[in-house]
């Protein structure tokens, strides 16, 4: 075999690529081992690196996994306390709606109980002396007695379960009444109501009687009434409504 000449740098890349073995043998003595190895060595470094990146994806998939169940786990345990506290919060409004319900009518009692014994002062103030009260049963009798057969029997009984209904006399010593009902904040109803037991006194007995509402305050719409005199207001104290 004719041995090729080599006298330019050319002549020798082209007798390499002719003959790969001598190609090799001359990376061999040209370059080190680590040089050699580098390609090996950058294939293993890729794989450990794309097995570590894997790894990675992997955890940080389970990770997510992680917190998403943990955030629906939270989702479920705030859903499931705003329930109780919502729940609660219902029962406390129920119990203190129970509460006011049955403490309602014992205030009202209290209350009327101290009006009474302000009832001098009432008289006073439509320019009248008390004498004394009149009681359920006196008022039951005075409508059987004046033959009351048109009004209800509701409105009787209403009647008869007035606040209070005072006996007094004009400055002549002519006798009088006085209607009143008894509230934390007096209103149309107990308007009415004082005027309409009002005018059945008259009706009963022939005499004079004015209607009163006795409260700690006036609702806005019957102040115009006030205002007009078609019925009295007699302030109370706070105290007339505290149950001790």
């Amino acid at each position: 075999m004719r041995t090729p000449e080599i006298a330019t740098v050319e002549d020798l890349v082209r007798v390499l690529d002719e003959h790969p073995q001598w190609r090799e043998a001359v990376r061999s003595r040209l370059l080190t081992r680590e040089l050699l190895e580098l390609p090996q060595q950058l294939a293993d470094f890729a794989a450990t690196t794309d097995r570590r990146f894997k790894a990675v994806d992997q955890q940080s998939t389970e990770l997510k996994r992680n917190l998403a169940e943990f955030i629906a786990n939270t989702d479920r345990q705030f859903a499931e306390l705003r329930r109780q506290l919502a729940e609660s919060a219902a029962n406390t409004d129920r119990q203190f709606n129970k509460l006011r319900t049955e403490i309602g009518p014992i205030k009202a009692a209290h209350a009327a109980t101290s009006a009474r014994a302000e009832a001098d002062l009432m008289a006073e103030e439509r320019g009248l002396t008390f004498v004394e009260f009149v009681e359920p049963k006196e008022r039951w009798d005075m409508a059987r007695a004046s033959g009351a057969g048109d009004i209800s029997r509701e409105e009787l009984l209403s009647f008869r379960r007035a606040d209070i209904v005072i006996r007094a006399a004009e400055p002549d010593g002519t006798e009088c009444y006085v209607a009143v009902e008894v509230s934390y904040t007096a209103n149309g109803r107990d308007t009415n109501r004082a005027q309409r037991n009002a005018r059945f006194l008259t009706r009963f007995t022939g005499r004079r009687a004015d209607p009163m509402v006795a409260s700690l305050q006036i609702d806005d719409r019957i102040r115009t009434a006030v205002a007009a005199g078609e019925v009295s207001w007699y302030k109370l104290y706070p105290q007339a409504f505290e149950v001790e």
